[in-house]
């Protein structure tokens, strides 16, 4: 009798330390722990960070730090902390953090365009992916990549493809530029080498004139011909004589950061002493002016068969061109542009 009551009141005591277990493990792993009101809150995790590094960063997002701390500790995550950016969703327990820490590092999108210079450029990425804009400079402008690649400082910005691309967000400066280098080389397909060699022009000569016809026209719809017309003076050994090189050969010699917009190209803006002038030198400048995307790199690699060699802003059609055969009817185009911003008092 007295060996079936310490029987049963091992049971009951078993009963009762099953059911604190179970208890805890739903607390501490399975009931809901997140605080915050969205869907999905996310979490980025430095390659360099510790354990309480990434305790700091929950706890603004949990109910209670100290249940997560429990469970990292009790499945072993407090020592094998990962680097990345992470999703956490709304109502997750402990267990699925962990999991989720652990072995989902989601990519980013990674979306740049318009950026004239590698620095600017660099500041862009490193607010999109973990490496600073230093280290992205310096992988950018590292002079054995480049001449292993075929680039030089002044062509280096034509590696950077824009567009929208998935990336790591712990992804280092080396590692983003050698993906952008086979982006690159995947947008360089087989078609675009030959139109390019058809034209006669190299790679980086196609995007640096590419730059050139996206500074002028901001209506992709115009961007071909306009590429014609600097195709047809090329091909007579004309000069590209390009308002926009010159205003970039100005804010190089004002210095590298400038941002001064102007409006208004002066004649005596067309002495400056640079490659990069038009109006001075001939043939396609050294490197890119701008970045430019997509449409006006395939607009050069398609350009319209015609017989234009001049255009001028339309006073009637903001934004649009007219085109000219000869210079007696640039002339007069020309003419009507400059009494139009004369009028609005453009001086610069």
């Amino acid at each position: 009798m007295y060996i079936k009551r310490i029987l049963i009141l091992i049971a009951l005591l078993g009963l009762v330390g099953m059911g604190a277990f179970s208890y805890f493990v739903y607390t501490t792993l399975l009931k809901p722990n997140t605080s915050f009101s969205t869907k999905e809150a996310s979490v980025y995790i430095k390659s360099d960070a510790s354990y309480q590094n990434v305790l700091n960063q929950l706890e603004p997002l949990l109910k209670s730090i100290d249940k997560f701390d429990a469970s990292a500790r009790q499945k072993k995550y407090s020592t094998h902390v990962k680097p990345g950016h992470y999703v956490l969703r709304k109502d997750m327990n402990n267990n699925e953090i962990i999991a989720t820490l652990r072995s989902k590092n989601t990519p980013v999108s990674v979306i740049f365009n318009n950026q004239d210079r590698l620095s600017k450029l660099a500041q862009r990425i490193a607010k999109q992916i973990e490496a600073d804009s230093t280290s992205l400079m310096a992988a950018m402008t590292d002079n054995d990549f480049l001449e292993k690649e075929g680039f030089s400082k002044e062509t280096a910005l034509n590696i950077y493809i824009p567009n929208k691309y998935q990336f790591y967000w712990n992804t280092s400066a080396t590692a983003f530029r050698d993906r952008m280098l086979t982006e690159y080389q995947r947008f360089w397909n087989t078609d675009r080498q030959h139109l390019a060699e058809k034209i006669g022009l190299t790679q980086n000569e196609v995007q640096n004139l590419a730059a050139i016809v996206q500074k002028e026209t901001a209506k992709p719809e115009e961007r071909a011909r306009v590429a014609g017309v600097y195709i047809n003076r090329l091909k007579k050994g004309m000069k590209l004589e390009a308002d926009p090189t010159v205003i970039y050969a100005l804010k190089n010699k004002n210095g590298v950061e400038d941002t001064t917009l102007i409006k208004r190209v002066l004649y005596k803006d067309l002495e400056i002493d640079s490659p990069y002038n038009t109006y001075r030198y001939e043939g396609i400048p050294p490197g890119p002016i701008a970045m430019p995307d997509i449409s006006s790199i395939d607009a050069v690699l398609h350009y319209e068969h015609h017989d234009f060699y001049f255009f001028v802003a339309d006073p009637q059609r903001p934004g649009y061109h007219n085109f000219s055969q000869n210079l007696r009817q640039h002339n007069r185009y020309k003419q009507a542009y400059i009494n139009w911003i004369n009028k609005l008092k453009i001086n610069r």
